[in-house]
């Protein structure tokens, strides 16, 4: 049976390369996909991976119907076995309904990569409506480290290597960035409530000032 499922996890776990390779394995079985993406790294129109993979998708816009653009592919003579879309957490609620509905209606595998949770560890309104719909969520295996190589589970925003709580949702960024730059890290929960940062921590480290301890 077709499925929609939803590959989760903080920046930098490798959800494009899977993504990526799950275009390839299967097209090298012969099969067609397309892939929907949203404010890729690598610019409009593209899927790419930090380890400087990358391959051509369609760039989604807002409002767009994407079981309508699938609905007019087929029928103007194209072919899709199966859809990727990447960076899902940008997609609208009811964006997520259509690829639901791709799966239901057209009988077509629907993989879906995203981080669950923005900067303020709260959920993105698309990452939140494929929790509630997907078939199955996976969670990734390989672990990205928080700089206290702890397992990392938040997305931190960083403006100078300070952690940043307020702003828009979404600004486009990467952890690959110039310091003076709107960056992205990944943090344990312990640091990113204390919005402790590895060039913050590095500042404490050789601030000669301590933490007051009590003879109490």
């Amino acid at each position: 049976m077709p499925e929609l499922v939803f590959f989760s996890g903080t920046m930098d776990c490798g959800k494009s390369t899977l993504a990526l390779q799950i275009e390839h394995n299967r097209s090298a079985r012969g099969l067609a996909g397309i892939i929907f993406t949203r404010d890729d790294r690598a610019g409009e129109g593209k899927l790419s991976s930090r380890l400087g993979l990358v391959t051509d998708a369609v760039e989604v816009e807002d409002g767009q119907d994407l079981y309508a653009y699938l609905v007019e592919h087929l029928s103007q003579g194209g072919r899709a076995d199966y859809v990727i879309a990447d960076e899902a957490q940008f997609l609208a609620p009811e964006q997520i309904d259509q690829l639901a509905r791709v799966v239901d209606d057209l009988g077509m595998d629907v993989f879906a990569f995203g981080i669950t949770t923005d900067f303020r560890s709260k959920l993105f309104p698309g990452s939140q409506r494929l929790v509630e719909l997907a078939d199955r969520i996976e969670v990734l295996q390989v672990e990205a480290l928080c700089w206290c190589g702890a397992r990392a589970t938040h997305n931190a925003r960083t403006i100078g290597g300070e952690m940043v709580v307020e702003g828009a949702q979404v600004v486009v960024g990467d952890v690959n960035h110039s310091a003076d730059e709107v960056g992205y890290e990944v943090l344990c929960r312990r640091h990113h409530r204390r919005r402790m940062t590895a060039a913050s921590a590095r500042a404490a480290a050789l601030s000669p000032d301590v933490l007051p301890v009590s003879t109490a």
